[in-house]
């Protein structure tokens, strides 16, 4: 069996069962990032008939808190499914995941296709391509049995925490404010547990956008309408116990609203 393959199998049979992954067997484990992306590749089209469609890609890394937090010096990224998708006032619960955390995010729709021969793609061009913003919270997931020693490139693998999100209401790219003053808090409980700004997001969250675009299209793929994209926490990874309540408030774009319950 290709290794990668072999690789894909063991993360996605773990994500199925929601049993924790250990690091993998070093004959199938993938040697840098590169080969993360491969594996991860194999793991969507093996998740697919369970998780539903891909509907959209989320970037972590980048912002400077989230960065020193993974020791990651720079973005990866990972996929979204459709049935990880829910809106606001989702009331989820806590034990279908392993360890969930929550992140304070700014996701954007796509209003046309970015194509591989359009690269390389700037912050001003991708935003041309926005339909709309979403106040979005980032759903993740320590699925791993010591995630700071499994390394980046097995995180790569396995969507880096990725498991879903919870999207607000739309605001069009038409209304919205300027992302680089755009203020998020995430509130747990009705206690601020973290605050951020769009600036925090590499600068700007387009900037975001622009590298994954960048990122895809070296590998021949390309962004397409109607896709969300998750542009990275403003804010530290906040992560839950069962029972919780979160509030995501970002300025200008609106909150969104999701129960951990038991």
């Amino acid at each position: 069996m290709d290794n990668n393959l072999a690789a894909a199998k063991v993360i996605a049979s773990a994500r199925r069962k929601r049993t924790k992954l250990d690091s993998l067997p070093p004959d199938i484990a993938p040697r840098d990032e590169a080969e993360g992306y491969q594996i991860q590749r194999a793991v969507h089209d093996l998740l697919l008939p369970q998780f539903g469609a891909m509907v959209g890609y989320k970037i972590g890394c980048t912002s400077a808190v989230m960065q020193r937090y993974l020791d990651i010096p720079h973005p990866c990224s990972g996929g979204v499914f459709a049935k990880g998708v829910y809106e606001s006032g989702a009331q989820l619960k806590a034990g279908d995941y392993i360890q969930v955390g929550v992140e304070c995010e700014i996701a954007v729709r796509l209003a046309r296709d970015l194509t591989p021969s359009e690269a390389p793609f700037t912050a001003e061009w991708v935003h041309e391509a926005v339909e709309a913003y979403h106040p979005a919270i980032e759903i993740v997931d320590d699925r791993y049995v010591k995630w700071e020693t499994i390394g980046a490139p097995t995180l790569v693998a396995d969507d880096f925490f990725g498991a879903g999100c919870v999207l607000g209401q739309p605001v069009a790219r038409s209304a919205a404010p300027d992302l680089l003053n755009v203020v998020g808090r995430a509130v747990i409980n009705g206690k601020e547990a973290g605050r951020g700004t769009g600036a925090d997001v590499l600068g700007h969250p387009h900037n975001a956008l622009a590298w994954l675009a960048n990122h895809l299209a070296a590998d021949g793929r390309g962004l397409h309408a109607g896709q969300i994209v998750l542009t990275g926490s403003l804010v530290k990874t906040v992560w839950l116990n069962a029972g919780d309540s979160v509030v995501i408030e970002l300025s200008g774009l609106g909150n969104v609203a999701a129960d951990f319950r038991d």
